[in-house]
């Protein structure tokens, strides 16, 4: 078992790198603040000027200063195709602010002006997890409450005296024209010139948390429950705000030009109470489809890296988040809708043609059509449910447990079931790490798309290799004689201390990526409902499981030992090969590996196989090593037999 000293390290690498895989948070972008800026300028700039005339002269001179700050700051950004519009943009506005323009003709100049810049520089819209409200409530009693009143009406006890005053958020006239994106620029960078501080410090979840909470004060509770009935009953509603992106892009005002005064505002007060109600299948596939819109347009102006970026949020934004209960109802649709979006993001890494990739996105649109049909309430069968936790149980379990049995067998036959404690404990670890995942990604944060395949693409890489060690190390043992060797020489050695934490960081790497991977799936089933399907259909999967386990358990004890390490060897290196095509296709989906389609490879999940030149390759170098590990094997123990023959031979 020398062999695994090598590898030793690379568990605890994997362990760590797991825990490092989430992205980094970004620092504000210069973007973000123009953006604040105007669209301060859009809400505040009627309370300085009517008909023409300064009305409040300390509010003007801030128009004028945070006009000029626009266009200096403009010129401060990167060069690109459309700074220099933004820029004569940007002068518009501030000679049309010198000469007191309508609020009216300001407000949509400035918003225009916005959208150009975000369009050109993007920057997060909204938030990546479901706003949690009652952590926005809280964090405004601690921080808020004190100036702007518990009430949100500005009048706090810490209020008098301030010089402009705290906001009144229940103002229906100005929070119709504030975005909930809006308020959350404002509670990250502070308004200069103001008593508001900035609240980067926070978290971007608690930023937005904060924004939904405040941004509700304006619309009551009565008039949400106005709204839930429009957005339940109607379409309207669903086909303007179709995901969180537009809601806390979309100010009040811009709803009500397309659903009227009185409808607009009910929703805004439904949906910024309720954000949950975009957080369906429906609401992110229509993300997905936004996104691809966003991507072909990119590519058709000739910026390709931002249509790659585009193409891949559709995936791990918008798709992969639904990826498990489509899974569940129609697996076939899922892989094709896998195998189109990998083909998109090769035809845009090639520089295919306009008209190539405006096809294949057509194909991806389609697709995601029948995506929703798949995934309406009405297709949330009992029988659904069942089958689904049931297929994703037994088939994640049946990787982990395949290798756990072998080294409990191994150990067994070994006569060192005093080291079995180790592969127990391995398990039983990566299943309270799973119920601890859970519980994270249920109440403290979310995975995202790209933390989940990167999890899983390093862990079955890593896992790969340190199986292909293992299984070329038992294949050793498999050879006449070595076996027999191997308990008189360096069982007692091999089998150390160290080995046997080696053994049960093995089993925890190994089965904890499965367990991690059927979370997000069962966390997906369990928010569609029929919890007791999920239950009865993961019950049975573990009765199975469990049934398989102690079958195999018996037969292992029945096979000699030579065979038994052929047939384990056979099957670590199976396992080795397909882990290393699941962790390529993984890191393909996280964007960190390009994709070149293979039609001519069927896609199979239970090997691994994905219709990818580059998992392909991966999986024939990880078998070439296995036969590779293997020949050498076999040319040792002839070697080895024939010193063997050659010393018993009479001289």
């Amino acid at each position: 078992m020398t062999t695994f000293r090598y590898f030793r390290a690379l568990v605890l690498a994997l362990l760590v790198g797991c825990a490092l895989a989430a992205p980094a948070r970004a620092q504000t972008a210069p973007a973000q603040t123009i953006w604040r800026l105007l669209d301060y300028i859009a809400v505040d700039y009627a309370g300085a000027v009517s008909d023409g005339q300064v009305v409040n002269e300390a509010e003007y001179v801030e128009m004028v200063e945070f006009s000029a700050s626009v266009r200096q700051r403009l010129g401060e950004l990167p060069q690109s195709e459309a700074r220099a519009s933004l820029l004569q943009g940007a002068t518009r506005l501030e000679a049309a602010i010198a000469a007191k323009a309508a609020p009216e003709s300001i407000a949509t100049s400035a918003r225009q002006l916005g959208r150009v810049l975000l369009a050109a520089y993007p920057v997060p819209l909204a938030p990546s997890n479901l706003p949690d409200l009652n952590r926005g409530a809280a964090l405004y009693a601690q921080n808020c409450a004190s100036c702007h009143g518990s009430t949100g009406d500005g009048r706090g006890a810490a209020a008098s005296g301030m010089d402009p005053p705290p906001i009144d958020f229940t103002d229906e006239a100005r929070a119709r024209e504030r975005s909930l994106f809006g308020l959350y620029q404002v509670i990250e960078q502070g308004l200069e010139g103001t008593a508001m501080p900035s609240f980067a410090q926070l978290s971007p979840d608690d930023r937005w948390a904060l924004a939904f909470h405040v941004g509700r004060y304006a619309y009551p509770e009565e008039l949400a429950r106005t709204g839930e009935a429009a957005w339940s009953s109607e379409d309207a509603p669903r086909r303007f705000v179709p995901n969180m992106t537009a809601l806390a892009g979309m100010t009040p005002a811009q709803l009500e030009q397309e659903l009227g005064a009185e409808r607009a505002r009910a929703v805004t007060a439904y949906l910024r109470g309720n954000p949950e109600a975009l957080s369906g299948a429906e609401g992110l596939l229509s993300l997905a489809k936004e996104r691809l819109q966003e991507a072909l347009a990119a590519y058709e102006a000739g910026r390709r890296a931002r249509a790659t970026d585009l193409a891949l949020s559709a995936y791990l934004d918008g798709f992969e988040p639904v990826e498990p209960l489509l899974t569940a109802r129609n697996a076939s649709l899922m892989r094709r809708i896998e195998g189109a979006m990998a083909e998109l993001r090769a035809r845009i890494g090639r520089g295919a043609s306009v008209d190539e990739v405006r096809a294949q996105v057509a194909v991806v649109q389609e697709l995601f059509t029948d995506a929703e049909v798949q995934l309406s309430p009405d297709k949330a069968s009992t029988a659904s449910s069942f089958l689904g936790a049931f297929t994703i149980l037994l088939r994640e379990g049946l990787e982990a447990l395949l290798l756990v049995i072998a080294m409990i067998a191994f150990l067994r036959k070994a006569d060192r079931e005093d080291v079995l404690r180790y592969v127990h404990g391995g398990w039983i670890a990566a299943l309270v790490a799973g119920v601890a995942t859970w519980a994270a990604a249920t109440y403290l944060i979310s995975v995202s798309g790209a933390s989940r395949e990167l999890t899983e693409g390093f862990g079955s890489i890593f896992a790969a290799v340190i199986l292909l060690s293992v299984g070329i190390w038992m294949h050793g043992k498999a050879q006449a004689g070595a076996w027999q060797r191997y308990i008189n020489e360096r069982l007692s050695k091999a089998l150390s201390k160290q080995s046997a934490w080696f053994l049960f960081g093995l089993t925890f790497l190994v089965v904890y990526r499965e367990v991690f991977e059927t979370v997000l799936f069962y966390t997906t089933l369990w928010s569609q409902g029929n919890s007791g399907a999920v239950a009865a259909g993961a019950l049975a999967a573990i009765v199975l499981l469990a049934v398989i386990a102690v079958a195999m358990l018996r037969y292992s004890q029945k096979i000699p030992i030579a065979k038994f390490f052929t047939y384990s060897s056979a099957l670590i290196a199976v396992l080795a090969v397909i882990l290393a095509g699941k962790g390529v296709s993984a890191l393909q989906e996280a964007g960190l590996i390009d994709v070149r389609p293979l039609a001519v490879v069927p896609r199979i999940d239970l090997l691994g196989l994905t219709p990818t030149v580059q998992s392909v390759l991966a999986q024939l170098f990880m078998l070439a090593a296995v036969l590779f590990g293997f020949w050498y094997n076999r040319r040792v123990a002839q070697q080895r037999s024939a010193q063997v023959v050659s010393i018993g031979r009479p001289a």
